[in-house]
């Protein structure tokens, strides 16, 4: 059934929510919206359309919208709790803002009193301006905290930092004491891992600024504000946590390194910590590891099944170099740490080199790079060779003095896995030679190189299909013939995830060595070339698995543009 603007007047029960006044938070009121899909006048979208247009209301798509710090504190979470509001922008005399009800006069009256300004609503889906609420307003352990620790007692924590820091935050574990007898800061950083570990957080990210201190969270990929502490915590979370990593807590004018072991029932988390001196104090970026994520399989990882069979293939080569290669946070070291245990027995040998270890292995010998002792990545792959080795994992080819040991031992009988940083698979040979390490070496050693990107995943609780867009297509080289009898799938966005997208997978670029791209590589003709030859000979572009993923629902287009930009189909 079509919605039509006149149903907004003639239907009964629309037009009593819509005009009669904020109901009262102790009963169960229905808003507007779920007035028109119980009674069946509309879907959602269809229904927020028409009141868009009849009203003059602003249309916003909240799955998309990106928030900040300084628009969540515009309203106070008991405010935007009881009237189901959440703030989308703002200026000095007015105030944007999604409503549940956008047609409640009392609910804009009270908070146009409440905040000083002129209220303007905003139409958007109402699951979607619950769930802002819930992430920002209802869910924050670190907000209540805020609430309940007095000011006088925040006084007392900076007094008690600036008499004595190291002792004050000397105990190098997560606290154990209850949130009173803790002291703020403490229970501030406590609260900070676990609520990071809640919203899966990769990375929480603690940055100093001007007049205040900028806390985020990296949830599948993506930078998210959470609310921040008063500029006055500052030094002390950063004593904290500089403390809990074994950093020098007197040494602020150089970057630092440290890592943390994270007590949190059920998991088991190391934290890699980094400082960096900024001109408003130390910044501190902190990565969460999940030694879970070592346990995952070749499917876990995101290979669809025949990159599965093929890569399996090449890790159990008995010789050669075989490369991953993608930017930093591309999950390159998960990836091939899935690779070792899957090769991992009794039978063979691995020894690994890394820059910092960030799992611990079992049956696989870890060497640490320790540059204060001058244990860089070429020496201790000298030392690794008289280890009598099956397998070698170095973290990364840096540089020409590596890159030909490596080479060299890969030559000699033994299976080398390693990383660089290029765009695409066939770049990596580009980037050997021009590091100069010698193009016949190069071809004669490389097995194969695998390019991996992380791409979000669609929420399974809200995903839905929908027809594809011609200009979708177009964007990424196919035709309507491609996706015949075919969809494409999007999620809406719910409370479970963030904006549509739960998680991550990967895509791959999988090419392997062969006779005429070993007599390409010699000939050292540029990647563009290698890359054609790779395609003609079967290899999926990294464009090209995304677009089998798009198929399998597992991702969307936009996904797949945003990370693939200076890919293409053909």
């Amino acid at each position: 059934m079509a919605f039509k603007p006149k149903d907004l007047t003639k239907n009964e029960e629309a037009g009593r929510v819509g005009s009669g006044g904020f109901v009262p938070e102790n009963e169960a009121a229905q808003s507007l919206s779920s007035v028109a899909l119980n009674t069946g006048l509309a879907d959602s979208d269809d229904f927020l359309d028409v009141l868009a247009s009849t009203h003059g209301y602003e249309r916003l798509d909240l799955a998309s919208f990106r928030v900040t710090r300084d628009l969540v504190e515009q309203i106070q979470p008991q405010h935007a709790m009881r009237y189901k509001v959440f703030p989308v922008r703002y200026d000095d005399d007015t105030l944007w803002v999604a409503l549940a009800d956008p047609l409640n006069i009392m609910v804009t009256d009270d908070l146009s009193r409440i905040t000083g300004k002129r209220i303007m609503p905003v139409v958007a889906p109402e699951e979607d301006v619950k769930r802002l609420i819930s992430m920002y307003y209802e869910s924050s352990d670190i907000e209540n905290m805020y609430s309940e620790i007095a000011d006088q007692a925040v006084a007392e924590e900076v007094a008690k930092r600036e008499a004595s820091e190291e002792d004050q935050y000397s105990d190098a574990k997560l606290s154990a004491k209850s949130k009173k007898e803790a002291p703020p800061v403490v229970t501030y950083v406590d609260m900070l891992f676990k609520q990071a570990v809640h919203e899966r957080a990769s990375d929480i990210h603690v940055e100093p600024a001007k007049t205040g201190v900028t806390i985020r969270y990296r949830i599948d990929g993506v930078l998210h504000d959470v609310p921040a502490p008063p500029k006055r915590w500052q030094n002390a979370i950063i004593s904290r946590l500089k403390v809990l990593s074994g950093m020098d807590l007197a040494e602020k004018r150089i970057p630092l390194d440290g890592r943390i072991k994270l007590d949190i029932p059920g998991r088991n988390l190391d934290v890699r910590v980094s400082s960096l001196p900024t001109i408003y104090g130390e910044s501190i970026v902190m990565r969460i590891l999940d030694q879970a994520s070592v346990l995952m399989g070749l499917g876990d990882v995101g290979f669809l099944p025949d990159s599965i069979t093929n890569f399996e293939e090449l890790i159990r080569s008995p010789n050669g170099v075989i490369l991953m290669t993608g930017p930093t946070g591309s999950g390159k070291t998960t990836t091939l740490y899935a690779a070792l245990s899957t090769i991992n027995n009794a039978e063979t040998k691995i020894v690994t080199v890394e820059d910092p270890v960030e799992y611990m292995l079992d049956g696989i010998n870890q060497v640490q790079v320790n540059k204060e002792v001058d244990l860089d990545f070429a020496l201790a792959l000298r030392s690794i060779l008289r280890q009598s080795p099956d397998v070698i994992m170095v973290g990364e080819m840096r540089d020409l003095e590596t890159a030909e040991i490596g080479i060299s031992a890969a030559l000699t009988g033994h299976l080398v896995f390693s990383t660089l940083h290029t765009n695409d698979a066939p770049s990596a040979c580009t980037r050997l030679i021009d590091m100069g390490v010698k193009p016949f070496l190069v071809a004669s050693s490389l097995q194969a190189v695998i390019a991996q990107r992380l791409v979000r995943r669609i929420c399974n609780q809200c995903k839905t299909a929908y027809d594809h867009k011609p200009e979708e297509l177009k964007a990424l080289g196919y035709t309507a013939k491609d996706v015949e009898g075919k969809f494409f799938y999007m999620g809406k966005g719910c409370e479970r995830c963030s904006g549509g997208y739960r998680g991550r997978t990967a895509i791959h670029e999988i090419m392997r060595n062969d006779p005429e791209l070993r007599q390409m590589i010699i000939r050292m003709e540029p990647a563009s070339r290698l890359k054609k030859a790779a395609i003609r000979k079967g290899m999926r572009s990294l464009r090209m698995d995304g677009w089998e993923k798009i198929l399998l629902g597992q991702t969307t287009v936009q996904e797949i543009l945003r990370i693939t930009a200076e890919d293409s189909a053909d």
